[in-house]
């Protein structure tokens, strides 16, 4: 249980970092690079990926998608906190399970039971009151949380198509991933460098360093609280989502001041209701 609470923690302390990063002069892109520069470090000196296992078999294109698809849906996530805070970006970001979910019964034809499919309809219910207007904040752009909450289930999708690929180490296809991400970001970052003439600053090495350290512990201890739990995998499924949107909540109401309505405090609920119930079904 230790590995889940510190896998959730470090989940929250990213959105955290990104909150407290807006009263910096910063620059989202340079941050994420950094990111993934130090991501790849510490993935290289936990996991030594085997490269070698790398053969023209390899699903290259499905490598690329997802280093594309990351630090894309990463700015997407910084400009969602930034504009509505981190209670409903997690909760958007942790709601985003439904929809591979849904991919599941659209296109792999997965049978679902009721229970499920009561689950998925709550779940939808809980997107809808969690991204609802406040009084406050009736002129925030909202196509941000969306758009994290249909990334990260697209990118959910690619990541289980990857764990299928069992010819190369799930760490080492890691590894390869992060590695795209990076050589995009770099391009991304030296195009604003060069054409926008947006200059180096050293405050977004130090955010990106805490970024990297803590997206990286995120997936080691949810990679450890798999292996505690092998047998009953429904528990660390439901635990991180259920911990991150909790967490997260309490950050951002105490910490932070942000303010929900009603209406949002229910969504939360029914979010919670809604994952009980599909790992329930599961």
């Amino acid at each position: 249980m230790l590995y889940l609470l510190l896998s959730v923690i470090c989940s929250v302390a990213v959105g955290v970092i990104f909150k407290i990063a807006r009263k910096w002069s910063t620059n989202a892109k340079q941050i994420v690079l950094f990111n993934y520069l130090f991501a790849l470090l510490l993935c290289y000196a936990v996991f030594s990926p085997d490269v070698t296992a790398i053969t023209a078999e390899t699903p290259f294109l499905l490598y690329g998608g997802l280093g594309i698809l990351l630090p894309v849906v990463f700015l997407f996530l910084i400009t969602s906190i930034k504009n509505i805070g981190i209670v409903k970006t997690d909760a958007a970001q942790r709601l985003s399970l439904f929809v591979s979910i849904l991919a599941a019964w659209l296109l792999f034809k997965e049978v679902f039971s009721i229970t499920k499919l009561i689950g998925i309809t709550i779940g939808f219910l809980a997107l809808f009151c969690v991204l609802n207007k406040t009084a406050d904040n009736t002129k925030s752009d909202f196509k941000y949380p969306i758009l994290v909450f249909l990334g990260f289930g697209i990118i959910d999708i690619l990541f289980k198509k990857v764990a299928a690929f069992t010819a190369i180490p799930y760490t080492t296809s890691l590894f390869v991933i992060f590695s795209i991400a990076f050589f995009c970001m770099i391009g991304a970052v030296l195009y604003e460098m060069i054409v926008q003439k947006k200059s180096f600053e050293l405050n977004n090495l130090f955010f990106g360093f805490l970024v990297g350290g803590f997206n990286f512990g995120n997936i080691l201890f949810y990679l450890k609280a798999h292996q505690a739990f092998s047998t009953n995998p429904s528990t660390v499924f439901a635990g991180m989502n259920m911990g991150v949107i909790l967490l997260g909540s309490i950050v951002g109401i105490v910490v932070f001041k942000e303010k929900l309505s009603k209406l949002n405090y229910l969504g939360l609920v029914l979010a919670l209701l809604s994952i009980v119930l599909i790992v329930v079904s599961t």
